[in-house]
């Protein structure tokens, strides 16, 4: 969605700039010194090697085995750190779910899942008893539970009209079988995504805060997608943008926001297995005022799945989505409000490796008669406001993304060649977050991040807000279009 490079300040951050602008300071004199050619040759040597093993400390961004074991020391502390003192998972439920923990390195199980109440939640469904080997909180890998990769699957909808004849194909059929490999990777990553999501249903709760929120949620991917470098881990960054903001807000380090009960949150992670990206989005609420709101996207979310299918013109989805969410109003603090369809946001084609693969899948009416091909997958979002329908980039920004077609470009600055480094090991072509590289150790980042954009190697997406004062909703599934039938492989009790 972001075009340009933008770190847009607020007066409310104004000592953050200047903290930061001392350090862009410090980064270019640093940078300068690394390119300097010494005229004395022995002298200036030994001085480079000093001034680069002082530098590879302070960064990070070049030692492949420091970074893992960097990432590593985060999951286990996010893990084992306990939520607000507000949140009930503290004290002796805490220390029970490090014992199971535990438990679980040494091989072991749990008898199931129990049934989970999301009753406190608006228009979130209850999660029904999951028997199994599970532990209560989840701990055990997916692919432990699943040791065949007979994985879960998804919701399936047969095609209609011209396609119904799939359903029984023999050669549609055979054809499946073929991608077998891949869908039980798909499937394993949705089936990570739902118990990451039941998980973070259990504990958010007002008074957390997004920091936290967020570091609960990534270290739970992370221990049951059982990470691997770029083979499975995150898909993306946890979105939890609030209230007027859309998407593509995730806390930096520093932000102390703190959700209340009169939010309204987006919660948007990803999960990928050998690239195969599971995106999938709900909104959270507290307060019964907002429910025709989130009801709004989940009426157009599901409106869009049952509309898409092979062959399914883009235009015509989005026309039914429009039409979906244009029938709700919502009546906050005595005024009534119209929901109106976000226009300038879509769904979108899901590739390898590659969150946006080129289609995009309006939810309001439009022009373009491009087709769903058999094959694809999609990530089918809504999203519902109060406000214009309308939005534009603003504030911090924390979401980034290697180009996935950038070209080789000659950099001059030591620290961006760094980064770069850093951000093909641990991320390549999947989108990342300032947050994360500060866990890598690329704690000094901001001028060779701005280096990198600027030579158009990484996008920078900044939060994309509504007028402020509104409210916002977001649902969101993935779907493959499989050769027989629809699967809405992100499909849970809940949403």
């Amino acid at each position: 969605f972001g075009s340009s490079f933008a770190l847009p300040w607020g007066a409310e951050h104004e000592c953050a700039a200047m903290a930061l602008a001392e350090e862009e300071r410090v980064q270019i004199e640093n940078d300068l010194e690394a390119d300097v050619v010494d005229a004395d040759a022995v002298a200036g040597e030994g001085t480079k090697k000093k001034r680069k093993k002082k530098k590879k400390a302070a960064n990070g961004a070049g030692a492949e085995d420091g970074d893992d074991a960097l990432l590593d020391a985060l999951i286990s502390g996010a893990q084992d750190k306990p939520a607000d003192d507000d949140v009930e998972a503290d004290g002796a439920e805490g220390a029970e779910a490090k014992k199971k923990k535990k438990k679980k390195k040494g091989g072991g199980g749990g008898a199931g899942l129990p049934a989970q109440d999301n009753s406190e939640l608006r228009r979130v469904g209850n999660w029904p008893e999951l028997p199994g080997k599970q532990t209560s909180p989840a701990t055990v890998p997916i692919a432990k539970l699943y040791p065949n990769r007979d994985f879960p699957k998804g919701e399936e909808q047969e095609y209609v009209g011209s396609n119904s004849y799939r359903k029984g194909n023999a050669e549609k059929a055979a054809a499946e079988k073929i991608m077998e490999s891949d869908y039980q990777d798909i499937r394993r990553a949705a089936e990570c995504h739902r118990q990451v999501r039941r998980f973070a249903q259990s504990y958010i709760r007002p008074g957390m805060t997004m920091i936290d929120i967020c570091q609960r949620l990534e270290a739970k991917t992370l221990e049951l997608i059982e990470k691997d470098g770029l083979n499975c881990g995150w898909g993306f960054p946890t979105g939890c943008s609030l209230n007027h903001v859309a998407a593509h807000y995730t806390p930096n380090y520093g932000d102390k926001i703190v959700l209340t009960h009169d939010d309204v949150c987006k919660l948007d992670f990803g999960v990928q297995v050998n690239g195969r990206i599971i995106d999938s989005a709900f909104t959270i609420a507290f307060n019964p005022k907002y429910d025709n709101l989130i009801a709004a996207t989940q009426d157009g979310t599901n409106t869009g799945i049952k509309e898409a299918g092979i062959d399914a013109r883009l235009s015509e989805i989005g026309a039914a989505i429009q039409e979906s969410i244009e029938s709700y109003e919502v009546e906050i603090d005595g005024k009534t409000y119209p929901v109106k369809p976000i226009r300038n946001l879509n769904g979108h084609s899901i590739g390898a490796y590659q969150i946006h693969a080129g289609k995009s899948v309006p939810i309001v009416k439009n022009n373009d008669n491009t087709k769903m091909e058999e094959g694809e997958m999609y990530a089918i979002e809504t999203f519902a406001s109060t406000g214009k329908g309308h939005v534009v980039e603003d504030l911090e920004c924390s979401h980034y993304m290697k180009i996935f077609d950038a070209e080789k470009v000659p950099l001059r600055l030591k620290s961006a060649k760094d980064l770069l480094r850093s951000i093909d090991q641990h991320f390549s072509t999947l989108a990342f977050c300032r947050r994360w590289l500060d866990d890598l150790g690329c704690t000094r980042h901001i001028m060779a991040l701005k280096n990198l954009v600027d030579n158009e190697l990484v996008q920078p997406y900044p939060p994309l807000c509504d007028a402020r004062g509104c409210f916002t909703s977001q649902m969101e599934h993935t779907i493959l279009l499989r050769p027989t039938c629809k699967e809405v492989i992100s499909r849970g009790d809940d949403y």
